[in-house]
C-alpha cells in the first residue's frame, strides 16, 4: 500500500539506486507505436500560464484537412492516431463524431485515441450535458482511448497558479474514472519541473495508484517534463528553464516503482531529447511512445527534438540502451518483436 509520504521518501533516495530498482521492475523489452499526433486546434479560451501553443486567433481544421492527416499517417503505417487540442467554444460534439465516424469507416482496425480529459470536461460544459453522455457519444462514433494530457499536477494549489481556468484535479479524475467504467483504456501524465515540488509530485503519483486500483483502466504514464520557452510562467519569472536530467530520471524512475499496476512507463523522446530517452531506459522506462509524425504543443514551447521519429531510428535508440524493440499497439499489445 502506497502512501503520498512513502512515495515522497522515495524522490530523496540516490538517482542511481532508484534506477537500479525501475529498472529491475521491467523485463529486457522496450515498446514503441506507429502513431501521428494530430493537433486539431489552438484556439483556447483557458489560455493556461503553463501553455506556448494557445492562440486568440488560431487555427481549427476542417474534417477534409484532419482526413488528409489520417490518410497520410495511415500510409506510413500508423495502427494509432492520437488527436488533441485545446479548449475551443467553436468545437462541438457533433464535429468528432462525424470525423470518428469517417475514420472507422475507411480504417476500422486503426485506434482512435483522442481528447484529453480537461477537453471532454470542458466539451460536456459547453454543451450542457453531463461527461458520460458526451464519451458514449464519441464511443458509438469510434473513440477507443483519452489520452493523458490535462493532468499537469494533480493538485488545485497548483492547478490554480499553471492551469486556473480547466478542469480541476479531481475533475480530471472523475472524467478518467466515468472513461474506464464505461469500457474505454487511458493514459496518465504528470508534468513536472515547473513550480511544484516533490510532495505535489508524490500527491499526484498517489492519486492515480489509487484510482488504478480501483479500475485498472490506464495503460501507460507519460513523464512530460514542463519546456517554459513561450509560456505565461516564464514571463512572470516563475521557472526560468526546464529541469536537470537528474530530476528527470529521478522522477521516471520513482513513477515505474509506484505505478508498477500501470503498463509501461514512458520515455517521451520529444520531450526528454534523444539521448536523455536512452538513456531514461535503464531508470524505469519501458516505452518510448512512437514515432509521433507531427507534435506541436511540446514544440511551441522550446523543444528541439525532431517532430518525426521513423521506425528505423526508434529501433537502434532502443538498441543502443541494451534493450529489445517492441512494437505494440496502443494497449501494450505485441505486435512485433525486433531481436
Amino acid at each position: 500500500m502506497w502512501t503520498v509520504k512513502k512515495i515522497r521518501e522515495l524522490f530523496e533516495m540516490d538517482v542511481h539506486e532508484l534506477g537500479r530498482i525501475a529498472n529491475s521492475m521491467n523485463d529486457n523489452k522496450v515498446m514503441f507505436v506507429i502513431n501521428r499526433h494530430i493537433n486539431y486546434t489552438n484556439v483556447c479560451v483557458s489560455k493556461c500560464p503553463l501553455c506556448a501553443f494557445w492562440k486568440d486567433n488560431g487555427y481549427l481544421m476542417s474534417k477534409e484537412e484532419l482526413l488528409q492527416k489520417v490518410d497520410e499517417a495511415v500510409q506510413r503505417g500508423a495502427t494509432e492516431l492520437h488527436i488533441v487540442g485545446s479548449h475551443n467554444p467553436e468545437v462541438t460534439v457533433e464535429y468528432f463524431e462525424d470525423i470518428f465516424s469517417e475514420i472507422k469507416r475507411k480504417y476500422p482496425n486503426v485506434v482512435i485515441k483522442a481528447l484529453t480529459a480537461t477537453e471532454i470536461h470542458f466539451l460536456a460544459k459547453k454543451e450542457k450535458c453531463n461527461v458520460r453522455e458526451i464519451l458514449s457519444r464519441l464511443k458509438d462514433a469510434g473513440l477507443q482511448m483519452l489520452p493523458g494530457g490535462g493532468a499537469e499536477i494533480l493538485c488545485n494549489d497548483i492547478r490554480r497558479v499553471i492551469c486556473p481556468n480547466k478542469a480541476k484535479a479531481e475533475e480530471w479524475l472523475s472524467v478518467m474514472k466515468i472513461a474506464h467504467e464505461m469500457g474505454l483504456k487511458s493514459n496518465a501524465t504528470i508534468l513536472f519541473g515547473h513550480i511544484e515540488d516533490y510532495r505535489h509530485r508524490a500527491i499526484h503519483l498517489y492519486k492515480l495508484w489509487k484510482l488504478q486500483e480501483k479500475t485498472k483502466g490506464f495503460v501507460s504514464l507519460i513523464p512530460l517534463v514542463f519546456h517554459p520557452e513561450n509560456t505565461q510562467l516564464k514571463r512572470w519569472g516563475l521557472v526560468k528553464e526546464k529541469t536537470n536530467p537528474i530530476d528527470i530520471l529521478k522522477t521516471i524512475a520513482v513513477a515505474r516503482i509506484v505505478l508498477s499496476n500501470f503498463k509501461s512507463i514512458r520515455a517521451y523522446w520529444v520531450g526528454l531529447g534523444e539521448k536523455l530517452a536512452q538513456v531514461a531506459l535503464n531508470y524505469g522506462a519501458n516505452d518510448v511512445d512512437g514515432t509521433i509524425m507531427e507534435e506541436k504543443v511540446t514544440h511551441s514551447a522550446g523543444a528541439n527534438s525532431p517532430t518525426y521519429m521513423t521506425v528505423d531510428r526508434i529501433i537502434k535508440l532502443i538498441k543502443g540502451a541494451g534493450k529489445i524493440p517492441v512494437q505494440r499497439d496502443s494497449f501494450c499489445n505485441v505486435m512485433r518483436v525486433f531481436n
